[in-house]
């Protein structure tokens, strides 16, 4: 078994997540960090260099995780690969329950789990799915329409699987992985499966990607772009992704909108809301608007809004 480990601004923690991985009640696997041309490299391998010996340590330029992840995956020695970014935790028992799960659950060829929230957020305690609950078996539609909802350091797959739908895409700054999980379902037909347990922490912190929903959006919208353009989509399958595409995109002119109105930018938050309720048709958004209009300062003191 291979753990694939990118590394980027995540100094402070990775020494954490490694104990993590060497803590795991199975022990036959390798792991593999990859320095994504990280700007606190001498803090990050001041922090590896007791673990030198016990893991392999690669560097390259800044390309981003999907690219980090896929150089991890080319030389990874194991039939079987587990992701874990450098700030995030495993439980002790996360390996043995994730590879009994996939090996004999129902046939399985790409596993994932819970984790807890902990660092700095308001969502410290929550769990991931408990705010993205995943209903029923992960499919191509219930992974696009956000029925389901795989969360990346705790997924385990069949490594031949991935290098055969070929790999991470790294033209995707963000939710590489996401588009990674649509086409193992769609295209390599992958049977994905959730097991209902908490076996990790997902570590939130000012600066990280977890933590800004907006970052999130606009990397989903970025992968349900590419996929609108694929000439091999059936009518039905066009139809789910134009429409979700529609709802997130008018969710980020929402954050947009919100953000513009804590900064004074009344104007433009205006225009970023006008935007969201053409779709969304809420009357929040429209009292909000209505404020904008008449009394925007009394409006952004008053709102109830919050910059995310």
């Amino acid at each position: 078994m291979s753990i694939i480990i990118p590394a980027y601004k995540v100094a402070p923690f990775i020494g954490e997540t490694l104990e993590s991985v060497f803590e795991q009640d199975l022990k036959d696997f390798e792991v593999i960090v990859i320095n994504d041309g990280s700007p606190d490299t001498h803090d990050l391998e001041m922090s590896l260099e007791r673990y030198k010996n016990r893991i392999t340590y690669l560097k390259q330029t800044n390309q981003g995780a999907g690219s980090a992840r896929n150089t991890g995956l080319r030389v990874a020695h194991g039939s079987y690969v587990a992701f874990l970014d450098g700030d995030d935790i495993w439980f002790p028992t996360f390996l043995s329950e994730q590879i009994r799960f996939l090996k004999f659950g129902d046939g399985f060829d790409l596993v994932y789990a819970d984790l807890e929230h902990f660092g700095e957020s308001s969502f410290v305690g929550t769990t991931y799915m408990g705010l993205n609950p995943s209903k029923g078996e992960a499919t191509f539609e219930t992974l696009i329409t956000s029925q389901c909802s795989v969360l990346t350091s705790t997924v385990l797959a069949r490594r031949d699987l991935i290098l055969n739908v070929g790999l991470f895409d790294e033209n995707i700054p963000n939710s590489q992985d996401f588009d990674l999980w649509v086409r193992l379902a769609r295209d390599a037909r992958a049977k994905i499966g959730y097991q209902h347990k908490v076996l990790g922490r997902r570590r939130l912190y000012k600066g990280s990607l977890a933590s800004d929903p907006l970052k999130s959006l606009t990397g989903e919208i970025t992968v349900l772009e590419k996929l609108s353009k694929r000439t091999d989509l059936s009518r039905s399958e066009k139809i789910i992704i134009d429409n979700v595409l529609t709802m997130r995109e008018a969710a980020a002119h929402r954050i947009v909108g919100k953000r513009r109105l804590q900064v004074g930018d009344y104007a433009a938050a205006y225009n970023s809301f006008e935007s969201a309720n053409r779709v969304l048709n809420s009357w929040k958004l429209r009292v909000v608007m209505w404020g904008l209009r008449l009394a925007p300062n009394f409006t952004r003191r008053a709102s109830r809004f919050r910059p995310n």
